[in-house]
């Protein structure tokens, strides 16, 4: 009863026009972030974030969630009639959704893709429900040690998880903890890496950093590659999928929202995994493994749903722990940070309105997201044939409007510039920004909860080992450090010359 209580009370939040607005506002402007290739939710909320800054922290943070859960929705229909991902959890919906496209079923593809994604969405929510508030009862039992084991865990999940190199991962997630330690020290308040700059003493701005990375490296990165889009010639019909079609993909849908719900939940799991492993499970369990690849509409079904279902589940440990699992997670938690909201155990008590308005808005906007999509698909075909040299001006200047709106000044436009210039030169050495963005927000949590805690302990390590909950963190978290270090050292034998 409590549950249905607190939901009435967030639908009494969430359906004020204001939020009504922001909501609608944020699932369209997602879904057109996951319909453009190559710009995606993460330089999205970067770009928008210094827009919320004068804007009722409560919508802030509706719109921001849509554009992410929003952008899951879009990214179908650029692979399905394009075969290019408009967002990254959408690769795998490529495999069937445009062959599905080209034997002229691109209707069904779409129609399932959204039918699922709303389900799945909605069915996440459920999940975010039921498992948000015995987990913050769970981390109200938190100390230093226990908090300091959990990030550390959740780092190295997020390199272990990653799509690259593991070891490089490893390189931007110290990257983006000694990038953290810039300004003032926590404890002893005083400056270090600063350079003697007074710009510095404040740290450097994660809009910044994020912008940079996501919006002016993704930008360079763009106008490298020429490659044309062509959309596929077909006519869209028959959206709503058949009896057949349901037949054949319900239960792929219902697959996909569990091991997407859950793999969200986990740090580094998120939606491209989890769409990922669900291609895999559905591909393992059909009768017709080989229909997939050449059109098999379980392959859209399940995917789709997965990566809407891990949107939800992401949201999880961002309000009940305080740790964000993801790149956009990480961007939210700055957002909740920006507004004076503490992220954690206490928010849900302290600050109600936030946490079930966010979760009513939810509701609200997969709604939303399935009425828009299938209606505008003729819309969101002709977004596809805007050329990038029109788009990329208009973000750079949102960019740069963006960056220098944080202090009215021109420190916060030069570090945005520097390191969109890095985050260029990471792409081309395939080195991921996502684990140094987290790296960077969890940083601070993670280096005083270190510093208190060996404190506590007069400088003893001993303290992360002798605690249960953050004995198991550790563990699981110095087993995927050996799991990934191992394959390398195994790779350099020790030589012995054969010269006498």
């Amino acid at each position: 009863m409590d549950v249905l209580h607190n939901l009435f009370y967030g639908f009494s939040v969430g359906l004020q026009p204001s939020n009504i607005f922001y909501c609608f506002l944020g699932v369209l402007m997602g879904t057109l972030v996951g319909v453009l290739p190559g710009i995606g939710p993460v330089g999205a909320i970067s770009i928008l974030l210094p827009v919320t800054f004068r804007m009722d922290p409560i919508g802030a943070i509706i719109m921001l969630a849509g554009i992410y859960y929003g952008s899951q929705y879009g990214g179908s229909t650029t692979s399905i009639l394009v075969n290019i991902p408009g967002e990254a959890s959408s690769i795998v919906t490529c495999l069937d959704g445009y062959q599905m496209a080209k034997q002229g079923r691109a209707g069904a593809a779409l129609g399932i893709a959204a039918f699922g994604s709303f389900i799945a969405g909605t069915l996440g929510v459920v999940g975010l429900m039921i498992f948000a508030i015995p987990l913050a009862n769970f981390g109200l039992k938190f100390g230093g040690p226990e908090y300091f084991a959990a990030v550390f865990l959740g780092l190295t999940l997020v390199s272990y998880f990653s799509r690259g190199s593991k070891i490089k991962a490893f390189i931007m997630a110290a990257f983006g903890i000694i990038l953290s330690c810039i300004g003032l020290d926590p404890i002893m308040a005083s400056p270090r890496m600063t350079f003697n700059m007074l710009q510095l003493w404040d740290g450097v701005d994660l809009v910044s950093i994020a912008m940079g990375i996501f919006g002016i490296g993704e930008i360079l990165v763009n106008i490298e590659e020429t490659t044309a889009t062509e959309i596929l010639k077909t006519k869209i019909k028959n959206l709503f999928p058949s009896l057949l079609d349901w037949m054949q993909s319900i239960w792929s849908i219902l697959r996909g929202t569990v091991i997407g719900f859950f793999l969200g939940i986990l740090p580094g799991g998120g939606a491209v995994i989890s769409s990922f492993v669900s291609y895999a499970v559905e591909k393992r369990l059909s009768r017709t493994p080989e229909r997939f690849g050449k059109g098999a509409i379980e392959g859209v079904a399940g995917p789709e749903s997965a990566n809407n279902a891990a949107a939800s589940g992401a949201f999880i440990p961002l309000f009940t722990l305080g740790i964000p699992t993801n790149a956009i997670m990480a961007l939210l938690f700055g957002a909740l940070l920006i507004h004076g909201f503490r992220p954690g155990p206490l928010l849900l008590r302290e600050h109600p309105e936030i946490f079930w308005g966010v979760v009513s808005s939810m509701y609200l906007g997969n709604a939303m997201l399935l009425i828009l999509n299938l209606p505008l698909i003729p819309l969101w075909v002709k977004v596809l044939k805007i050329p990038y040299r029109i788009l990329f001006p208009l973000i750079l200047l949102f960019c740069l409007v963006g960056a220098y709106s944080l202090k009215n000044d021109i420190f916060p436009v030069l570090v945005m510039i520097i390191f969109g210039i890095v985050g260029y030169l990471f792409r081309k050495f395939d080195y991921e920004g996502a684990p140094l963005l987290l790296a960077f927000v969890l940083g601070p949590l993670f280096e005083l909860n270190l510093r208190q805690s060996l404190l506590v302990s007069k400088g003893s390590f001993l303290i992360f080992f002798t605690r249960p909950i953050s004995a198991v963190f550790m563990t699981f978290g110095l087993i995927l450090i050996i799991l990934s270090v191992a394959p390398i050292l195994h790779g350099w034998p020790l030589r012995v010359s054969n010269r006498p």
